[in-house]
C-alpha cells in the first residue's frame, strides 16, 4: 500500500486530487499540502522516518506552476537526496513534461485529472516502490499505439509514426501533425516495429523507412532527411541503412 503526498496550491484542485487518491485500493494513506515548501518539509521528516515509519512517504503527487518554489524546483531538490520519493506531476500545463521526464517523474498526468488516468499512475508508483506485481500491459490494437494529450488517451496509427527520438526512459513519437511522449524504452519500440519497416538509425533515434525522404553524405557523415527533420546516422548503422533502402528501392 501507497502512502502518498499531494501537493497543490489551489484547494479545490488538492481536495479533488486527495478524494481520488484515497478511493485507489493501491493508496494506503494520502495527505495533501498547499506548497512546494512545507512539501519539502514533510518530506524531510519521512526520511527521517525511514522507509517502514510511521511518516513514510513513497510517492508525491506534485503541481508545477505554484508561488515561489515551483513543483519542478521541488523535485531538483529531491533528486539530490539519497533515496528520494518517487515523483508523479499533476498538471494542467503540457510545456513541462520534457523537463519532468529529465528529473525521472513516474508519470505526467494532466489536469483535469480523470480516475482512470491517476489510477495508471499510481500503478506505475506501486510497480516502480515494490508495494505491486508487475502486471504487464499490452497495446489493445497493434496497429495503434495509445498516447496522453490533452487529458485524454488517443490513438496514434503506427503507420503515421515518421521517426521516434529517445527522451530518458521516454520515446517521443513524431508524426506529420506533432508528436507525443510515451513511457516506452526504444528498444522496445525497434523490437516492436522491426517487422514494419522501422530501423535504428542512431542511438537516439529510429525511423520508418517509407518516410525517409533523402539518404545525405557529407564529408564521410550520413543524415537522412524526413520532412523537414535531418537526422544523423551512426557509423555503425550507416551501411546496414544504405543496404536495407536499396533492397527496398529494388523491390
Amino acid at each position: 500500500m501507497l502512502r502518498a503526498l499531494a501537493v497543490d496550491d489551489e484547494r479545490p484542485s488538492l481536495e479533488e486530487l486527495l478524494y481520488l487518491l484515497n478511493a485507489d485500493p493501491q493508496i494506503g494513506r494520502a495527505e495533501g499540502v498547499g506548497d512546494a515548501t512545507e512539501a519539502l518539509r514533510r518530506i524531510n521528516r519521512a526520511l527521517q522516518s525511514g522507509p517502514d515509519g510511521p511518516d513514510a512517504i513513497d510517492v508525491v503527487f506534485l503541481d508545477i506552476h505554484m508561488p515561489g518554489l515551483d513543483g519542478l524546483d521541488l523535485a531538483r531538490l529531491l533528486s539530490g537526496f539519497a533515496e528520494p520519493p518517487l515523483i508523479v506531476f499533476v498538471t494542467a500545463h503540457e510545456d513541462f513534461a520534457v523537463q519532468a521526464f529529465d528529473l525521472k517523474a513516474v508519470d505526467y498526468v494532466l489536469k483535469p485529472v480523470r480516475k482512470e488516468r491517476l489510477a495508471e499512475a499510481v500503478r506505475r508508483s506501486a510497480q516502480l516502490s515494490g508495494a505491486a506485481p508487475r502486471i504487464p500491459v499490452s497495446e489493445p490494437d497493434p496497429d495503434h499505439i495509445p498516447v496522453e494529450l490533452g487529458g485524454v488517451t488517443r490513438f496514434v496509427a503506427v503507420e503515421d509514426i515518421t521517426h521516434v527520438e529517445v527522451r530518458g526512459d521516454y520515446a517521443r513519437l513524431h508524426t506529420g501533425k506533432g508528436s507525443h511522449l510515451v513511457r516506452i524504452p526504444l528498444s522496445t519500440l525497434e523490437e516492436r516495429w522491426r517487422s514494419r519497416g522501422f530501423v535504428r538509425i542512431h542511438r537516439r533515434h529510429l525511423v520508418a523507412l517509407r518516410h525517409i525522404g533523402e539518404l545525405r553524405l557529407d564529408a564521410g557523415t550520413v543524415s537522412v532527411l524526413i520532412g523537414t527533420d535531418e537526422l544523423q546516422v551512426s557509423r555503425r548503422h550507416a551501411r546496414e541503412l544504405r543496404e536495407m533502402l536499396t533492397r527496398r528501392t529494388a523491390g
